[in-house]
C-alpha cells in the first residue's frame, strides 16, 4: 500500500475552547468519530471511515497527530521512516498536556474538545446520536465521550492507555471516576451499550483492563476478544490493531466479524435497523 492521497474526504477544521484542529470527513447520515491511532490516519485507519460511510454514515475524523494519509507499512517508507515516522508520533502524544498516558482515574484533556466536535457533528448530520470509535491510545476517549447523551454507539478497538507499565494501569482505563459512573448510569438507564474489542495476547491492551469494564458497566460491555492466530500475518507489528492493520478482510473471518459487530452497532443506534443488516 502507498500514501493515500486523501482523495474521496473533505478537509476542514473545528475550534472549540480557543483549539483549532484539522478533520476529515465523508459520507453522509448520523456521524460517527473516528479517532486513530498510532501514527496517525492511515491508509488503513481511511479505509475503515469509508466503510463507515458506506453504512450509511457520515465519518469523521480529527487530526490529533501525525500526517494524515501517510502509510505506516515499511514498503512505502522503508524501515527507517517508518520507525522514525512512528517514534514522532508517539513524542508528539507523550509530551502533549492534552493526553493522560500513565495516570489512572483521570481522562485526557482532548475529550473535552471531542465532545464539543462530537455535538457539532450531531447538530450539523442529525439522526438519533453520535458514534464514535477509538484506537490504541484513544480507545478510551469513546467512553470518556458518553457521558454526553448525544453519544450513543461508543466503541473502543484495543484501548491502550493508561500505558500497563506500573502496578494498577493494567486494571483500568484513562476516564475520571465520576465520568465513569455517568456512563454506568447511561447503561443502566438507557441501555447505552459500550462495545470492546482486542487481541487476548495484546499487551497493550491486558485482559485486565476489560475484566474491569466489565466488573464497572456489567453486560452493557460488550467485549470481543480475538485470538492472535486471527490476526492479519502481513501486519509489521504484533496482533493489535483489530480494525485496521490486523483486519483479515475476509467473510468468516474472527476480525472480519469484528469489524462487522461494530457497524452494526452504528447501524442499530444510528440508523434504526435490526442486527445483523447489511448495506
Amino acid at each position: 500500500m502507498t500514501d493515500h492521497d486523501l482523495g474521496g474526504f473533505t478537509r476542514d477544521t473545528f475550534t472549540h475552547d480557543g483549539t483549532t484542529r484539522r478533520t476529515l470527513r465523508r459520507g453522509t447520515g448520523p456521524a460517527v468519530i473516528i479517532m486513530a491511532e498510532i501514527p496517525g490516519i492511515t491508509p488503513k485507519v481511511l479505509e475503515f471511515a469509508e466503510r463507515v460511510a458506506a453504512s450509511g454514515c457520515t465519518a469523521v475524523l480529527p487530526v490529533l497527530f501525525g500526517t494524515p494519509g501517510r502509510d505506516v507499512d515499511p514498503t512505502a517508507h522503508g524501515w527507517t521512516g517508518t520507525v522514525r515516522y512512528t517514534a514522532s508520533s508517539m513524542w508528539q502524544v507523550c509530551v502533549s498536556r492534552e493526553f493522560t498516558i500513565l495516570a489512572t482515574g483521570r481522562s485526557s484533556r482532548v475529550v473535552r474538545w471531542l465532545r464539543a466536535l462530537a455535538a457539532a457533528e450531531h447538530e450539523r448530520c442529525g439522526g438519533p446520536g453520535v458514534g464514535a470509535v477509538g484506537m490504541c491510545v484513544t480507545g478510551g476517549f469513546a467512553l470518556a465521550m458518553a457521558t454526553d447523551e448525544r453519544l450513543v454507539a461508543p466503541v473502543l478497538s484495543q484501548p491502550s492507555l493508561p500505558l500497563a507499565v506500573l502496578p494498577g494501569r493494567a486494571g483500568a482505563i484513562d476516564i475520571g471516576a465520576g465520568e465513569l459512573a455517568v456512563v454506568r448510569r447511561r447503561c443502566e438507564r438507557e441501555g447505552l451499550q459500550v462495545l470492546g474489542l482486542r487481541f487476548r495476547g495484546d499487551r497493550l491492551v491486558p485482559g485486565d483492563r476489560f475484566a474491569y469494564l466489565r466488573r464497572e458497566l456489567g453486560d452493557a460491555f460488550v467485549a470481543v476478544e480475538l485470538d492472535d492466530s486471527t490476526a492479519n500475518p502481513e501486519a509489521v507489528m504484533a496482533p493489535h490493531s483489530v480494525l485496521t492493520e490486523h483486519l483479515v478482510d475476509e467473510p468468516g473471518q474472527p476480525t472480519r466479524q469484528a469489524l462487522d459487530t461494530v457497524l452494526d452497532l452504528f447501524r442499530t443506534r444510528l440508523l434504526g435497523e435490526r442486527p445483523g443488516t447489511t448495506g
